[in-house]
């Protein structure tokens, strides 16, 4: 998973690193030794970070805060005084059907733009006083954000703002040295995306086993992705081999959306 790379010496920083896709490319880079601080907000960080450093035979440090508030943020990066790779990875994927009547519906469109965009922004903005010339900032988006989904207005939007952010932040950071990229995953099992796949099966009346073959039949490689499956791609991003690769999004997704 990280033995190809070698990232001793280097702070990283994941965030929603406790579960799925971040603890995974987080276990990638203590394999590759990097000084690693991991970030969510909930009490696994806490776990997650000691079984981390208990595999690496390294400490991890644990952050935690909900990184759409502003102050929290500044606060949980205000504890590191460097960082080389930051993986923005901590996200939310919710249903928010535009019909459905009543606020519950509008409350989780809101809390979903607050994380994936303005989180986001929020943690990168605290960490580029930290971050100097080889820099490497690397965003979650996602496949979704390139296509869409129906009934996921809010986390589509999202990850196509994702997108949009990353082009701007390559062209804007540039001239400092500081990559930025993003990893567009597809269909990798997490918590989150099975929690997707149960309402899309919900809402369709679809067994979920047969909604999930579906969705397979689409990919030119058959089978589902594990959050190890996709680390490695996170880990390039980070390494002198992308030193030239800026700007960009890369699909990981077994052929699923081909750009």
């Amino acid at each position: 998973m990280g033995a190809r790379y070698d990232f001793r010496g280097k702070r990283v920083l994941v965030t929603g690193a406790s579960r799925g896709i971040g603890r995974g490319v987080a276990e990638a880079f203590a394999a590759a030794e990097a000084d690693l601080a991991i970030l969510a907000d909930d009490a696994g960080i806490e776990t997650a970070a000691r079984e981390i450093a208990q595999r690496c035979g390294r400490p991890v440090q644990a952050l935690r805060c909900d990184i759409a508030d502003r102050t929290a943020v500044a606060q949980a990066l205000g504890k590191l005084d460097r960082i080389d790779v930051l993986v923005n990875n901590a996200g939310l994927e919710r249903i928010t059907p535009i019909a459905e009547p009543g606020p519950e519906v509008e409350a989780t469109f809101a809390r979903i733009i607050e994380i994936n965009i303005l989180g986001s922004y929020y943690v990168t903005r605290d960490a580029l006083p930290k971050m100097g010339p080889g820099g490497r900032i690397i965003f979650t988006a996602s496949i979704w954000g390139r296509t869409a989904a129906a009934e996921f207005s809010a986390y589509c939007g999202s990850k196509h703002a994702i997108i949009g952010m990353t082009r701007a932040l390559a062209l804007e950071l540039g001239s400092k040295g500081i990559t930025v990229n993003a990893v567009a995953p597809g269909w990798v099992k997490t918590d989150q995306s099975m929690l997707s796949l149960k309402r899309m099966a919900e809402r369709s009346g679809v067994p979920e086993a047969q909604l999930l073959e579906e969705i397979m039949a689409g990919q030119s490689l058959p089978g589902l992705m594990q959050p190890p499956d996709i680390a490695g791609l996170y880990l390039f991003l980070a390494s002198d081999a992308a030193a030239n690769m800026t700007g960009q999004t890369v699909n990981i997704d077994r052929g699923e959306v081909m750009s």
